[in-house]
């Protein structure tokens, strides 16, 4: 907001100059022998007119009286010829008053009510768009801490247990953990992340939620195409994965939750199917649910008009496919679109 005002001020300076050297060349063509004096006195009747009706429309506001205007303008505008003559070459002159109240001051009264109004609204879009973007990161920020809980206790029990039976797992659940907690805490503040460390993260989070499982691995992912050159808003296929968790049945079986993601260009496709358990037939309706919602919200902010969203319910799986567009858009040019929207 400053540095805005800042290029206000400069461009007043650059007019002003300009508008002195125009009135200045403009009187020595017109061979006055006192045209440096009468250059003078305009340009001080111009600034003196121009600024304090500026000051005086920078103080009033609507609560206040509406003598708190008129009357300081009625004495801007009586005084306003007054520097012109006081650089004038003769006595008082009423005719160069005159000339100078009718023409001169009621100009340059409007010119600053015009500057006044342009830079006020200057600055209440950026600020109202500045506020706006506050509020956007405020919800997003929201939004991606809206991880279980429940998922953190758990697998610190789980971790518990291992240390206490002093399984050979246990170090690697702690790794696992500490480089979960990492990303959420320090690498998910980017706008965007690459795909892998996202990826990344996912295998953690799969590698933790195994420990409830005596199987093989629950989760078959598969991963297609040039993930590396890619990069997506953090935190979004968690909320996806976790509901996949938590409205399966209780006993999985090896590769029953189902996960896909494929990289073709700069469209990425990202699938999860799990079967339904006994009490998850309407995950949507669940109260308290966050999964599915919070995706929603997130999209709509980060990438609006760019993905789609499909929900596939046989009564026996439950399928989301996420479809994301423009993945090779980097970090600032992201940040910048936030902003327009």
């Amino acid at each position: 907001m400053e540095r805005v005002k800042r290029i206000f001020w400069l461009i007043h300076l650059f007019v002003w100059g300009l508008f002195t050297l125009l009135v200045g060349l403009q009187l020595h063509s017109d061979t006055d022998a006192h045209w440096r004096s009468t250059t003078a006195g305009f340009i001080a009747t111009c600034l003196y007119v121009f600024y304090s009706h500026f000051y005086l429309l920078t103080q009033y506001t609507s609560q206040r009286k509406d003598r708190d205007y008129w009357l300081p303008l009625a004495g801007i505008a009586l005084t306003g010829p007054l520097p012109f003559l006081l650089f004038h070459q003769k006595p008082f002159d009423f005719g160069f008053y005159s000339m100078s109240l009718i023409t001169t001051v009621p100009i340059f009264l409007f010119l600053s009510w015009l500057a006044r109004v342009t830079e006020t609204l200057v600055l209440n879009t950026i600020q109202k768009e500045q506020l706006e973007k506050q509020a956007v990161e405020a919800e997003l920020y929201y939004l991606k801490s809206q991880i279980n809980p429940h998922f953190l206790f758990n697998t610190l029990n789980n971790i518990h247990t291992l240390v206490y039976k002093q399984a050979p797992a246990a170090p690697e659940a702690v790794m696992h953990l500490a480089s979960l907690m990492r990303y959420m805490i320090y690498e998910s503040n980017a706008a965007t992340v690459p795909l892998t460390r996202e990826l990344d993260y996912l295998r953690d989070y799969v590698s933790l939620q195994q420990l409830r499982y005596k199987n093989s691995p629950v989760v078959d992912l598969q991963i297609a195409g040039a993930t590396e050159s890619s990069y997506i808003a953090p935190l979004l296929f968690i909320h996806l994965l976790e509901n996949a968790y938590k409205h399966s049945p209780a006993r999985l079986e090896p590769g029953d939750l189902k996960v896909r993601v494929e990289v073709k260009e700069d469209v990425l496709a990202f699938r999860v199917q799990n079967p339904i358990g006994l009490k998850s037939a309407n995950p949507l309706e669940e109260p308290g649910g966050i999964g599915l919602p919070n995706v929603r919200k997130r999209l709509s902010l980060l990438y609006p008009g760019q993905h789609t969203l499909t929900i596939q319910n046989t009564g026996e799986t439950f399928t989301v496919t996420l479809t994301i567009h423009g993945l090779q858009v980097q970090a600032h040019e992201r940040q910048a679109h936030l902003l327009h929207h």
